[in-house]
């Protein structure tokens, strides 16, 4: 079956999922929708559908069964809940919400309509996370004792100067954590388990007028009893592809991007061999680390097309509102201890 879909917000992301869309099996991209007439129409010729100002009349626009939302982070419930009243399956950009209260909110409103709610993380459909999250489950790495995330990007002034909502608490949400460190953080929780505490320090170094951190570091321990650190940056020149190292007794991997900087077990097998030589070479993508457009639709085309496969009941959703509201939490968490000077164990 062949699924309809339409796009609220046509920012930069929105260029991207406009692209998987078109790519993927099992969808076609039918509609967007702008508060901007000028840039509905903008969009809707350059990706060749029907753009609307008028959200009502985007959502009766026929055939539509998936809408994704790509609005600024803290303006993703007010369209969600649409779209759930109207009817609709929803894919949500990253983070779901920037509370939890609103996370919790769009989640239940999706299930009291028995609609399929999905967050965007791209990152999991890369072929080296799923390598990596298989290893893991596998037991491969023996008994986990370090889980590492960094996220040491770089944005210039302008970037928040012209961003409008960027680096703003109201609709940002947060900073380097919560807008571009947060799929790094979602891998960590996803390869690691569930984190159990935090300690934090969080602050704004290499940028002015904005009411965000630029700058954060975490300790964690987990439910699991390994421990781990969190740094995340937007002011780290020129900006670096996102790091996960996981740590084992018997196993480590050091995950860059979409390849490996280290594969290495006690029981290496031939298979371990061809994951080094196939995914041991540099991404070619610039991962956002400098650029916020410098990366591929593949893992959103990907992650649209698990979406749509679970809807017709042929693969498990992988990233379910539940999910999504995982990394949201420990963020919360991670700016609650820096802002009380604590360690805060998460609910």
């Amino acid at each position: 079956m062949s699924y309809g879909f339409g796009i609220i917000g046509t920012g930069m992301i929105s260029g991207f999922h406009a692209r998987a869309i078109q790519a993927m099996n099992g969808g076609n991209l039918l509609a967007c929708f702008s508060r901007s007439k000028e840039k509905a129409t903008k969009f809707a010729g350059q990706y060749d559908c029907t753009g609307y100002e008028n959200l009502d009349s985007f959502l009766s626009h026929p055939g539509l069964d998936i809408i994704t939302i790509c609005t600024p982070s803290g303006a993703h419930l007010e369209y969600a809940l649409k779209c759930a009243e109207a009817g609709k399956h929803a894919v949500i950009e990253k983070p779901l919400e920037i509370t939890l209260e609103r996370c919790d909110r769009i989640i239940e409103a999706y299930e009291k309509k028995n609609l399929q709610l999905g967050g965007v993380f791209q990152s999991r459909f890369f072929d080296a996370s799923r390598i990596l999250k298989e290893a893991v489950d596998k037991g491969r790495f023996g008994k986990l004792v370090l889980g590492d995330a960094y996220v040491k990007w770089y944005r210039n002034q302008e970037y928040y100067d012209t961003g409008g909502w960027k680096g703003t608490k109201a609709l940002d949400g947060g900073g380097a954590l919560m807008n571009q460190s947060i799929h790094a953080i979602d891998l960590l929780q996803w390869f690691m388990g569930p984190v159990d505490s935090v300690a934090a320090f969080a602050c704004t170094l290499g940028h002015e007028r904005i009411e965000v951190e630029d700058t954060a570091v975490a300790a964690l321990q987990f439910e699991n009893g390994a421990l781990g650190v969190i740094e995340g940056s937007t002011a780290a020149y020129p900006g670096f592809l996102k790091r996960i190292e996981i740590s084992g007794t018997m196993g480590s991997a050091v995950l860059e991007e979409d390849h490996f900087n280290e594969w290495s077990f006690v029981d290496e097998n031939e298979n371990d061999r061809e994951i080094k030589v196939d995914f041991g070479k540099k991404s070619e993508t610039g991962g956002g680390a400098s650029d916020p457009s410098a990366i591929d639709f593949s893992g959103h085309k990907k992650q649209f097309e698990n979406f749509v496969k679970a809807l017709d009941k042929k693969e498990q959703l992988l990233v379910d509102g539940v999910e999504a509201r995982k990394s949201v939490q420990i963020i919360l968490s991670i700016y609650e201890s820096a802002s009380k000077q604590k360690l805060i164990k998460l609910k």
